[in-house]
């Protein structure tokens, strides 16, 4: 058991490695499998959640305060409403959950409806984010979505019946074929919605995806070019502002106060355990990885025991220096447009920023790719954001 002890709360991420059907673009650690697999599945995961809950141990009652749970996939809600409800249960009855933490999952069309969605929300799920990707039916079969538009809206809308008043939808630009037009009806369709919050991130096509395949055998329509790219890109950031929703980080975009608060805590170096098959953790500067391979995963699962958690789950181990926390601190943080808070960092690493990356700061500055703000913080430039990689990767030290 850890001798460490928390001074604040830490975040959980729970991995659902199943989906309906795997999508041409995705490389994630999921696939499809049939309903026993995904009750033993069920089962491992809340053997796992009741057993590594020592592993962030908290000085009240010698439970974890948990400020966000976020439950990703693969595709979470193939779960019935009372898998969802075991699990959540689970969490609780292991974890302080604090009462105002909140608590995500991630839903695909097509695979929920008004009963399911009314369950998800009795469990205690108040933040829903709805893979919708397009609102365009061509582009979803190109995607190979196994829902149409239509259904993306239906969805929507019984969320907001069940109770949802924290909807993200998630959309995805540069898609073959695309263009500035078809991704604004995408952009007019999600807001006319009125959700909460909108991440929209552009297609990376993966070696090994079926996308990546068919674009190499010339069979989709030719990627957008560099210069349409950057006009969606532009396109997006003017009209989600026109329309109240303000961009805080690189991709996401959120009304005032619904920000997804487990997300920035990735960006800013917020502690947080991982849970289920390959899920990743950041506990006491050490990042660390789940078994990715389901029968390693199952027999970690059932070797564990209150006490040996640790050395069972933890694959990849990797101690952070010094040096490595900073970079991470800096360069995750710079995808916030609020930038990294210099104060923070002093607070952290008993150093000032300029200590360590002056040269970077002073040459960065000069470029007008990033501001210091009166309230002593680094962040990115308009400018400074359209070349983001390249300024955070001058973080490395």
């Amino acid at each position: 058991m850890s001798e460490h002890i928390r001074s604040g709360p830490v975040s959980l991420y729970l991995h659902f490695p199943f989906c309906e059907r795997k999508c041409r673009y995705c490389d994630f650690l999921s696939g499809p499998a049939g309903e026993e697999t995904r009750k033993e599945y069920i089962d491992l995961l809340c053997r796992e959640i009741e057993l590594r809950a020592h592993e962030i141990n908290a000085p009240a009652e010698n439970t974890a305060a948990v400020d966000t749970v976020f439950i990703g996939g693969g595709t979470p809600s193939l779960m019935s409403p009372a898998q969802a409800a075991r699990v959540m249960d689970t969490i609780r009855s292991c974890y302080h959950v604090l009462p105002d933490a909140e608590i995500s999952m991630e839903a695909n069309p097509g695979t929920v409806d008004p009963e399911k969605l009314r369950g998800f929300r009795a469990a205690g799920i108040g933040r829903l984010s709805i893979g919708v990707q397009s609102f365009d039916d061509s582009e979803l079969r190109l995607l190979g979505r196994i829902h149409t538009a239509a259904e993306a809206r239906e969805t929507f809308f019984a969320a907001r019946e069940a109770g949802f008043d924290n909807i993200n939808l998630d959309l995805m630009s540069a898609l073959p074929g695309q263009n500035i037009e078809t991704w604004s009806h995408t952009l007019e369709a999600a807001v006319s919605l009125g959700p909460e919050h909108i991440s929209a991130y552009s297609l990376i096509i993966e070696e090994g995806t079926p996308l990546a395949s068919l674009l190499d055998a010339g069979k989709l329509p030719d990627l957008p070019s560099e210069e349409e790219d950057r006009r969606m890109y532009h396109f997006t950031k003017q009209f989600l502002a026109s329309k109240g929703y303000r961009r805080y980080e690189i991709s996401n975009y959120a009304k005032e106060g619904y920000e997804c608060m487990h997300n920035c805590g990735y960006w800013t170096g917020h502690e947080y355990l991982g849970l289920g098959l390959g899920a990743s953790s950041y506990l006491d500067g050490e990042r660390f990885k789940n078994p990715d391979e389901m029968d390693e995963y199952r027999k970690a699962v059932m070797n564990m025991n209150d006490h040996n958690s640790a050395e069972t789950m933890r694959r990849e181990r990797q101690k952070l220096t010094k040096k490595e926390r900073m970079e991470e601190f800096m360069f995750l943080g710079l995808r916030m447009t609020d930038g990294v808070s210099e104060p923070e960092f002093e607070r952290r690493f008993g150093v000032n920023p300029e200590d360590v990356f002056g040269s970077v700061l002073h040459r960065h500055l000069q470029q007008n790719v990033i501001c210091r703000t009166p309230d002593h913080r680094i962040s990115l430039t308009e400018y400074g954001l359209d070349v983001a990689n390249y300024v955070m990767a001058d973080y490395l030290l």
